[in-house]
C-alpha cells in the first residue's frame, strides 16, 4: 500500500508551463508518475511535455478525472490556486510555494478544512512513494521501494534520510515532505498517523526542527495510540542559539517545549527512539526493525 500517492494516482500540475512547474513536471514524468495534464490560465487546449492544459482544476477533473493537484503557481496566486484545487475535487494538493502570504493560507485553510481534501504544504518538497508517483521536487534516485515511512519538516534531510535507511539494504513506503510555513495543511501528526496505519510500513522516521511543537504533538499522540510500530526520530536545529528558530518560517518559538533537548526529551517519554544526527537515522531504523 502506500500514503497519499500511488501509480493510480491521476496528478495535475498548477502552474504547468512556467520555469519551474515546468522543469518539474518534467522529472515527474520521467520518473513514471502518472501526470494527466496540466492547469494554466489562457493556455486552455494547448499542449506542454505531451500532456493537454487546462484553462481551469474543474475542466481537469472533468476531462482527464484528475484527483491530484502539484502547485507552482506563484506566490500571491498560490492560496487561490489552493482554494480552486479544492473546490473543483481534487483529493491531495500538493503545494511546493514558497513564501505565501500568510494571511492568504489563513483564508485557504479556512476555506477547505470542511471539504474532502488533504493539503501537503506549502513550501515542502511534496510526496513520493518509491516506484509509483513523485508528486514534488525530490531526487527520485535516493527513493527505492520498503517498508520505512518517513515525515519531515525539511526537504534535504528528507533525502538524508532516505538514504540512510536506503544504506542499510531497506526502503520507503511513503515519505511526506509536510513543510516548513507558518500555516501548514497536513502537520506531523496527521502525516505519522498516516503512515502509521498504513499496513505496510514497518517503522517511520520522523524529522522535526527547533520551533513549535508539531514534533511534540505527534509524539504524545503515538504513545495515545498504543502503537507498536517503531519511531526514530531526529530533531534539527539543536546547535543553533537559544531563541533562535530554524530557517523554516513555521518554527516558530513557542515556549520551552519548542528546543530541540525538550522536543527529544518529549519524545523520548513517548517511546520515540531519538537520534542525534542525521548520519545514525538508517542504523537506528536497523536496529528497531530488525
Amino acid at each position: 500500500m502506500s500514503v497519499l500517492v500511488n501509480k493510480d494516482s491521476k496528478i495535475i500540475v498548477q502552474g504547468f508551463t512556467g520555469s519551474e512547474g515546468t522543469f518539474h513536471a518534467e522529472q515527474m514524468i520521467e520518473y513514471g508518475t502518472n501526470v494527466v495534464g496540466g492547469v494554466t490560465p489562457g493556455k486552455g487546449g494547448q499542449e506542454h511535455l505531451g500532456k493537454p492544459v487546462f484553462n481551469t482544476v474543474e475542466e481537469a477533473v472533468n476531462k482527464v478525472g484528475a484527483d491530484t493537484s502539484i502547485i507552482f503557481v506563484p506566490p500571491a496566486f498560490a492560496a487561490d490556486a489552493i482554494m480552486e484545487a479544492a473546490s473543483a475535487g481534487i483529493k491531495v494538493i500538493i503545494t511546493i510555494t514558497e513564501g505565501i502570504p500568510v494571511a492568504d493560507m489563513v483564508k485557504a485553510n479556512d476555506y477547505i478544512k470542511d471539504m474532502d481534501c488533504t493539503l501537503v504544504g506549502p513550501n515542502c518538497p511534496g510526496v513520493i512513494t518509491p516506484g509509483e508517483a513523485k508528486v514534488g521536487i525530490m531526487p527520485g534516485f535516493v527513493f527505492k521501494k520498503g517498508n520505512v515511512g518517513i515525515v519531515s519538516k525539511s526537504g534535504t534531510l528528507t533525502y538524508e534520510a532516505a538514504d540512510q535507511v536506503v544504506r542499510q539494504g531497506l526502503g520507503i513506503t511513503t515519505a511526506i515532505g509536510i513543510g516548513g510555513d507558518p500555516i501548514i495543511g497536513t502537520t506531523t501528526k496527521e502525516a505519522l498517523e498516516l503512515l502509521i496505519n498504513d499496513p505496510e510500513t514497518e517503522c517511520v522516521v520522523m524529522i522535526g526542527e527547533i520551533g513549535g511543537q508539531l514534533e511534540g504533538d505527534a509524539a504524545k499522540w503515538y504513545k495515545e495510540s498504543g502503537s507498536k510500530k517503531p519511531i526514530v526520530g531526529f530533531i534539527a536545529g539543536e546547535t543553533a542559539p537559544a531563541g533562535r528558530t530554524m530557517g523554516h518560517a513555521g518554527a516558530i518559538v513557542g515556549g520551552s517545549d519548542d528546543t530541540a533537548q525538550a522536543k527529544k526529551r518529549i519524545m523520548r517519554e513517548c517511546g520515540i527512539h531519538v537520534v542525534d544526527s542525521p548520519a545514525e537515522i538508517g542504523l537506528k531504523v536497523k536496529a528497531v526493525v530488525g
